[in-house]
């Protein structure tokens, strides 16, 4: 494996090297028979690391066991693997490290290991371009990528694996807010990096709160800590527990309200048998995507606007440990909780003053020394901020996804243009599917993806 700088052709060129696009390469490597040539695109090296596993800090933990945590259908036990080869946890038996909620540092390591050995016995060649696609052209002899350094690159066949989008703060004047007192959750070390005694508001309730409430607390932070949100939502626990064993099929058939009345039903029904409620919501988690896609448009919308937030917290749960540290913080009274809509951000001094309307619209006033967003993933194509997506969008090459998230894809994750025509040469992979497949941001979608579109690429080549 190396890294180019120069400009060439290439068989396949896989936009972004984080968990999707990582696993795309390792998927094409595996599978390529012949000398084919593979070019990974993205700005932020070392690859696998994303926004996910970009962290090196060990207090961030996986939301899933290792057990669960295989970067390949095929090989379900495959990071457990690894972590046993490399001695991570030497103290611990494999039974017991497969239940485990590891520190996500070990992922992207992981998935750099299985990249350079996949590298090592397959017959294609990866380069690696440290670089951003900025626009896409198609042409009748391949694609034609333009990197920010301005050289093209003509490609074959693309895998679009551009990942996440961090939301904006949505608050006016929040642009204004001078970096130090304004910090992006996904900052991890500038979140480590504020002021042990400062009082800090983190506006959203969801994983990257979680993720900066620990990081604060590791680094020995010691003022309050103000959680503002429209829901005023924790991220629940993951929770040991038999396996709840009713039907999940008969849901695909219901409309949306009757299918939250038989999952609380299903709930209701095992906390009698001492079933928790994470077991009904693990029972679901293959169908996930066949949920949101056998819903009505009409039921889709509810969803996004009543339901979401509930489906997050119930779906999206943090490892315990993690959980009980935001319990223990609130019991001292050092965590507080506010249910509310940010309106305005104002630095003055040394303090920054947030406004926001509380469910009766009346408002209220936090004063902090420092504010954390931590809104979390942009869905919205159109407000990425990327360069790229911008000129898919612009030119027709792709469309917005249905009710305007993400990109709008083929069943087979092929890019439908602005006219809906799929273009089998230009295939995407993870978040920006989440309109089409809803699930399409965690390990076990992305691993299946990438699987899928490795092989549908190499088979447009052969």
């Amino acid at each position: 494996m190396t890294i180019s700088d120069q400009p060439q052709a290439c068989d396949v060129a896989i936009i972004g090297g984080g968990a999707a696009g990582t696993l795309a390469a390792i998927g094409v490597l595996r599978a390529a028979t012949a000398a084919l040539r593979v070019v990974i695109v993205e700005p932020q090296l070392p690859l696998g690391r994303g926004v996910a596993y970009a962290t090196r800090h060990p207090e961030h933990l996986l939301n899933v066991p290792a057990g669960k945590m295989s970067g390949f259908p095929d090989r379900p036990d495959d990071f457990l693997d690894y972590l046993v080869e490399q001695r991570a946890f030497p103290q611990l038996q494999r039974d017991a490290l497969a239940r485990t909620f590891v520190p996500r540092l070990h992922y992207a390591g992981y998935l750099r290991r299985r990249l350079q050995q996949a590298v090592d016995a397959s017959p294609a060649q990866l380069d690696v371009r440290a670089g951003r696609v900025v626009a896409l052209e198609r042409h009748a002899d391949g694609i034609v990528l333009q990197l920010d350094s301005g050289q093209p690159l003509l490609a074959g066949r693309v895998a679009l694996c551009s990942g996440n989008a961090l939301r904006p703060l949505p608050a006016r004047g929040a642009g204004a807010v001078p970096a130090g007192k304004r910090v992006e959750a996904w900052d991890f070390d500038a979140v480590r990096g504020i002021p042990t005694n400062a009082d800090v508001a983190i506006v959203g309730s969801g994983l990257s709160m979680a993720d900066s409430v620990v990081s604060l607390a590791a680094a020995g932070h010691k003022g309050h800590v103000h959680i503002l949100s429209r829901h005023a939502l924790l991220p629940l626990p993951h929770a040991a527990g038999p396996a709840a064993d009713y039907d999940p099929q008969p849901l695909l058939a219901m409309p949306l309200r009757q299918r939250l009345r038989m999952l609380r039903r299903h709930a209701a029904e095992a906390a009698l048998r001492g079933i928790p409620w994470q077991s009904v919501m693990e029972r679901i988690r293959p169908l996930g995507q066949a949920l949101w896609q056998s819903l009505t448009p009409d039921d889709q919308r509810r969803f996004l606007r009543h339901v979401v937030r509930y489906w997050d917290v119930h779906r999206h749960r943090i490892a315990a440990p993690v959980h009980a540290q935001l319990m223990e913080l609130r019991r001292q009274g050092r965590l507080h909780l506010h249910r509310g809509r940010l309106e305005t951000v104002v630095a003055e001094g040394a303090c920054v003053h947030l406004v926001a309307l509380d469910p009766r619209r009346c408002p209220f006033q936090l004063d902090v020394q420092c504010v954390i967003n931590a809104t979390g993933v942009e869905m919205r194509a159109q407000a990425m901020r990327n360069p790229l997506l911008q000129q898919l969008l612009g030119s027709g090459i792709a469309r917005p996804g249905p009710h305007g998230i993400g990109v709008d894809s083929s069943a087979d994750g092929s890019l439908l243009d602005a006219e809906g025509v799929a273009d089998a040469r230009i295939r995407v992979v993870g978040s920006l599917r989440i309109g089409t497949l809803w699930e399409s941001l965690a390990i076990p979608e992305l691993r299946t993806q990438a699987a899928q579109v490795a092989q549908a690429l190499l088979g447009e080549l052969r």
